[in-house]
C-alpha cells in the first residue's frame, strides 16, 4: 500500500470515527450522565466513620450551640433539645438518633420544566454552580470586576445548555444591585429566566421569603404546582461555626420548609480558624452542626427535604488564606460524602473550585482533583465544581464552559470500569488475531462502542502538533470566549413568556433589561 492510500485509509477512519461520534445518542446511552452512582473511594473506614458519629453526638450533648432565634429554641426544646442556663441548646443522643429516623432519605430536586430533576439518593453524584462570587474574571484583561445581575443570568443561560451541569445554585451576587430585597429577588428571576435546571439560591433575611414565594408561585402557574414540584432550594448557612446558630438564617429556615421549599443545610467551618485544623476534627464538627440542622428541620416539620450540607473549607495555615484547591480539600469533602451515606442522608459539599485567578494550569489540576475524589465518593450535590476561582471571590465564564469537559471526564472515572462478557472482549480478540487485521481500528465492535464507553472533550485538543499548527494553533481560552458568545447570542430557552413576564415586571422592580 503506496503512502496515498495509506493517508486516504487512516483519513477514512477518522471521518467514519467522526461521523458515529457526531451522531446523537439517546440518554440512557450516553457514556456520562447526572446521577451516575460513584461511591467506590472511601477514605474513611467503618470505624473511622463510626467514631465521628459518637464524637458528633458527644459535641451535640455536651457542647451543644449557640444563638438560636426564640422561634428555634421553642421547636428544638418542644422536640426535646435541653436549654442550659449558659443559653446553649444540648441535643440528647437519643433525640438526634430519633429525629435521624424521620429525616427524608429520597429527595429530589425538581428541574421547572421536568426533563433534569435530580434524585438524590444512595450515591447518584450531580455537579454544579454556587459560590456568591463578588467579582467576575476577565480573561481578556486578566483583570477581576464587579459582578452584576446580568452576569447571574448569562451564568444561568450558559449552565442551561452544559450537559455536565446539571444544577445553578447561585454561582454570583448581584453587586449593581444595592437594595438586598430586591437583590434576593432579582436573584431567583434572573436564574429562572436563564435555566430550566434546579436553582439554589439564598435570603438575606426573613421578610424576604414570602416576595419571593410569590414570584416562585407565579413562574410555576400557582401555588399548588410550586409545593408539588418546587424547583427552587434555599441554600442556608444556619449556622456560624463553630457551634452557634446564625439568628436571621435560622427564621429564613423556618420560613422555607413552611413554604415547601427544600433546604441545604450548609455548615461551612474553615480548618484551622473556625473548625478544627485535623481534616477528621473538621468533619466532626461539620457533622455535629448538620446533625443539630437536621434536629431543627424535623422539629418544624418531620420529613421535610434537607440535603446534608457538610462544606467544611481547607486553609493554608502559613498566610492563614482560604485554599479551596487543595488535596486536603479535597479529602475533607469526599470524608463528608461518606458521613451522608454512613447516614443513610441526601448530601452536598464543595468541591471542584480553584484558588487560582484565573482558568490556567493551577485551575486545571485544582478543579480536576476534588471534583474527581468528590465524584468517586458519591458525593449527591458537588457543588462550586464550575467555574469557581480565587478561593470563591471570582466567578469565570470560560472557566465554566471548560468545566464541561472536566467535569465530562470526571463523571467517566465515576462510571468506573463494566466487566462482563462482552466487555473482556475474548472475541474480538479472536476475530482480530486469527486471520483478522491485525488491529481493533475501525472494527464493528470498536465503532459499535466508541461513544458508548468514551467521553470526547468539546474544546479540549487532541489533534497532532502537526494539526493543531494547521488549524491556526487554536487557544483552549479563545475556544472558550467563542462558545459562550455563541450561546449568548441565542435568546435563552427558559425565559419566560411575555405575558407572565410583563406580570413579574409590574409586581417587582426586575432590573434585568428585557
Amino acid at each position: 500500500m503506496n503512502d496515498q492510500s495509506r493517508s486516504s485509509s487512516r483519513s477514512g477512519g477518522r471521518s467514519a470515527r467522526r461521523a458515529a461520534r457526531a451522531a446523537a445518542l439517546p440518554d440512557h446511552l450516553r457514556p456520562v450522565r447526572p446521577g451516575m452512582e460513584g461511591g467506590t473511594y472511601k477514605p474513611l473506614s467503618q470505624q473511622d466513620m463510626e467514631r465521628i458519629h459518637n464524637a458528633a453526638l458527644t459535641a451535640l450533648e455536651t457542647i451543644g450551640l449557640a444563638d438560636a432565634p426564640q422561634s428555634g429554641i421553642d421547636y428544638l426544646v418542644g422536640a426535646g433539645c435541653i436549654l442550659g442556663d449558659d443559653g446553649r441548646i444540648r441535643f440528647p443522643r437519643a433525640l438526634v438518633e430519633d429525629m435521624l429516623a424521620k429525616a427524608n432519605r429520597s429527595v429530589t430536586l425538581y428541574s421547572r420544566d421536568g426533563k433534569t430533576d435530580l434524585e438524590l439518593s444512595g450515591n447518584r453524584v450531580h455537579y454544579g454552580t454556587a459560590g456568591a462570587a463578588v467579582h467576575m474574571v476577565d480573561v481578556h484583561g486578566r483583570e477581576y470586576r464587579d459582578s452584576t445581575v446580568q452576569d447571574l443570568h448569562d451564568a444561568s443561560r450558559i449552565c442551561d445548555s452544559l450537559d455536565n451541569i446539571h444544577f445553578v445554585q447561585r454561582p454570583m451576587v448581584c453587586r449593581d444591585i444595592l437594595d438586598n430585597r430586591e437583590m434576593d429577588l432579582n436573584t431567583i428571576y434572573a436564574c429562572c429566566s436563564g435555566t430550566f435546571k434546579h436553582i439554589g439560591t439564598s435570603f438575606t433575611d426573613p421578610s424576604y421569603v414570602a416576595p419571593a414565594v410569590e414570584m416562585l408561585h407565579m413562574i410555576a402557574g400557582g401555588e399548588d404546582k410550586w409545593r408539588e414540584r418546587p424547583f427552587v432550594s434555599n441554600s442556608n448557612c444556619f449556622v456560624v461555626p463553630p457551634m452557634k446558630f446564625a439568628t436571621e438564617s435560622c427564621e429564613v429556615m423556618e420560613e422555607c420548609i413552611k413554604a415547601g421549599m427544600p433546604v441545604l443545610l450548609l455548615s461551612a467551618g474553615m480548618a484551622g480558624a473556625t473548625a478544627p485544623s485535623t481534616i477528621a476534627g473538621a468533619i466532626t464538627q461539620a457533622t455535629a452542626e448538620c446533625l443539630a440542622g437536621l434536629v431543627y428541620v424535623n422539629a418544624v416539620k418531620p420529613g421535610a427535604p434537607a440535603i446534608f450540607g457538610t462544606w467544611p473549607f481547607g486553609l493554608d495555615l502559613r498566610t492563614g488564606a482560604m485554599s479551596v484547591g487543595s488535596g486536603e480539600q479535597a479529602l475533607l469533602s469526599a470524608g463528608c460524602a461518606q458521613m451522608h451515606k454512613f447516614y443513610g442522608l441526601p448530601g452536598g459539599a464543595a468541591a471542584g473550585a480553584s484558588d487560582a485567578k484565573l482558568p490556567d494550569m493551577q485551575a486545571g489540576w485544582e478543579q480536576m482533583c476534588s471534583n474527581v475524589m468528590a465524584g468517586l465518593s458519591g458525593l449527591n450535590m458537588v457543588y462550586e465544581a464550575a467555574g469557581m476561582h480565587s478561593s470563591l471571590l471570582g466567578f469565570c465564564f470560560e472557566s465554566l464552559i471548560l468545566s464541561d469537559d472536566l467535569i465530562g471526564q470526571a463523571l467517566r472515572c465515576v462510571r468506573g470500569i463494566e466487566v462482563n462478557d462482552d466487555t473482556l472482549a475474548l472475541d474480538q480478540i479472536a476475530e482480530v488475531c486469527l486471520g483478522g487485521p491485525g488491529h481493533y481500528l475501525g472494527t464493528d465492535a470498536t465503532l459499535g462502542r466508541m461513544q458508548v464507553d468514551y467521553v470526547y472533550p468539546t474544546l479540549g485538543d487532541r489533534t497532532s502538533p502537526k494539526e493543531w499548527s494547521e488549524l491556526g494553533k487554536p487557544d483552549l481560552i479563545e475556544k472558550a470566549i467563542a462558545r459562550k458568545e455563541e450561546i449568548l447570542a441565542t435568546p435563552s430557552q427558559a425565559r419566560f413568556d411575555p405575558l407572565l413576564d410583563a406580570e413579574l415586571r409590574s409586581k417587582f422592580n426586575i432590573h434585568l433589561p428585557q
